[in-house]
């Protein structure tokens, strides 16, 4: 109509002016709406071009014949015309939708391979699949664990039969809940299936997705059958170390007691003094393959991955001292002080656990630590727990390693090839504090680091007596 007018009244031109000006408007409507409104846009400006335009005006007869061909050209031209741009038109949606398809692809390809394992893989899969791709309802049913994964704010009951279906014959189908349900393949193996609702997604985009989800699942499978191998690799290796250390340890003493037997033995009439000296080396010794065994076995205990603990009234103080007389042979030469309350403190806890424990501490200080630099032991209670510290003047813990020395197996990459040892003394001692109730910490800088191992203190009307047991 504004074309009409425009060339009717204001701005008066040929008719042929007039056609390519209704023409240029149907391209217009054609790439801006499509093929239809494009279509009866041609026919008003056909006729509105006879009306107005071709002689006799004002009619809808035509006089000349040649205005008959240029009637039938404009509206032959008007249609082609549409329809052609009406295709481009298309292309270029269909364009832009392959490409967000593969943008989404894209994204959900580095969404799996940024997934952590702070929950179970499929259910953080298809939580990723739900949000990049916005759908109102997905849900993965692996084959291999036969569990279930949900994501997406709908929801559909009596899809978990449906799922299982495809999982087996690696069927796509669609269900009267206008869901698509296809099947996660491995090769030619069905190891899981899929429901997706909410979204038009193409046959090969599903595919597409089809295909991560089974990568990711199979991505996921392999680094947990790879963790399980590094662990079993780990644990043979630390129970070879650990045969090895105990065979190293036993010999030490069986080594002095056997010498001090022969030397018995072979000088029968060797005066009362030096008998009764090489008694008590024998007999010291034999304390230490005691202690050696105690802790072996506790070991043990710890190594089933559930810790007994067989609590009795003790007195830490007991405690600190027995650990230190076990280990006089490695202090030898070290300056060790040991500061207690003015009342000993006395706690419910299992000693052998408890002086494992100890030890484990004591012995890092010792290997950590700058040679001939003092060590501290501290025993003290305050709100209601008791406290045992050990402090050594080493270089100290970086703060970013301070919460992974008591991960199982880690070992500073500063000392890992410096100083022997397995990763495992303060993951053993924290579990054991664990097990009583209370923690293991520690407080470092450069020149200082404490640990500090914290028991549980006597409640009031605490009625165990000294020496009873009781299992937790």
């Amino acid at each position: 109509m504004a074309v009409t007018v425009a060339a009717r009244r204001l701005i008066p031109v040929n008719a042929t002016t007039v056609g390519f000006a209704y023409l240029l408007l149907v391209l217009v409507v054609a790439s801006t709406w499509g093929f239809i409104e494009a279509s009866v846009l041609s026919i008003a400006a056909t006729v509105a071009f006879n009306f107005f335009f071709l002689p006799p005006v004002g009619t809808l007869t035509i006089a000349d014949p040649q205005n008959w061909v240029a009637l039938f050209t404009f509206l032959t031209t008007s249609l082609i015309a549409s329809r052609l741009s009406t295709v481009a038109r298309r292309r270029a949606l269909d364009a832009i939708d392959r490409q967000q398809d593969i943008e989404r692809l894209y994204a959900f390809s580095r969404a799996i391979l940024l997934i952590e394992g702070s929950e179970p893989f499929p259910g953080e899969l298809i939580r990723k699949l739900a949000e990049i791709f916005q759908l109102d309802l997905a849900v993965l049913y692996d084959r291999r664990t036969g569990g279930f994964y949900r994501a997406g704010p709908f929801e559909l009951q009596g899809l978990e039969d449906q799922l299982q279906n495809p999982a087996l014959d690696g069927i796509v189908r669609s269900n009267d809940q206008f869901c698509t349900l296809s099947a996660i393949r491995l090769g030619s193996e069905p190891i899981a299936s899929l429901a997706i609702k909410g979204s038009h997604i193409t046959d090969s985009v599903l595919q597409g997705i089809a295909n991560l989800v089974a990568i990711g699942l199979e991505r996921a499978r392999a680094q947990h059958l790879a963790h399980q191998i590094e662990a079993t690799k780990r644990s043979e290796e630390l129970r070879t170390t650990l045969i090895d250390a105990m065979a190293h340890e036993f010999k030490t003493p069986l080594t002095s007691i056997r010498a001090t037997t022969t030397l018995l033995l072979d000088s029968p009439d060797q005066a009362k003094e030096s008998q009764m000296e090489l008694l008590r080396i024998a007999d010291e010794e034999a304390q230490h393959l005691g202690n050696l065994i105690d802790d072996t076995v506790a070991m043990a205990r710890l190594d089933t991955g559930h810790i007994k603990v067989n609590l009795a009234l003790t007195d830490l103080t007991e405690i600190v001292d027995e650990v230190v007389q076990s280990l006089r042979t490695e202090i030898q030469g070290r300056s060790l002080e040991i500061i207690q309350d003015r009342e000993a403190p006395v706690s419910a806890i299992d000693g052998t656990l408890v002086k494992l424990a100890l030890k484990q501490l004591i012995e890092n200080a010792l290997k950590y630590s700058i040679p001939g630099t003092p060590i501290k032991i501290r025993v003290h209670q305050e709100d209601g727990f008791v406290a045992l510290e050990v402090t050594d003047q080493g270089k100290g813990i970086p703060v970013q390693e301070q919460n992974r020395i008591f991960e199982r197996f880690y070992r500073s990459p500063s000392v890992q090839n410096q100083i022997p040892g397995s990763g495992l003394g303060l993951s053993i001692a924290q579990s054991i504090m664990h097990a009583h109730g209370g923690d293991l910490t520690v407080t470092s800088y450069p020149g200082e680091t404490t640990f500090r191992l914290i028991l549980p203190g006597l409640n009031k009307g605490e009625n165990l007596e000294r020496g009873e047991n009781s299992g937790r």
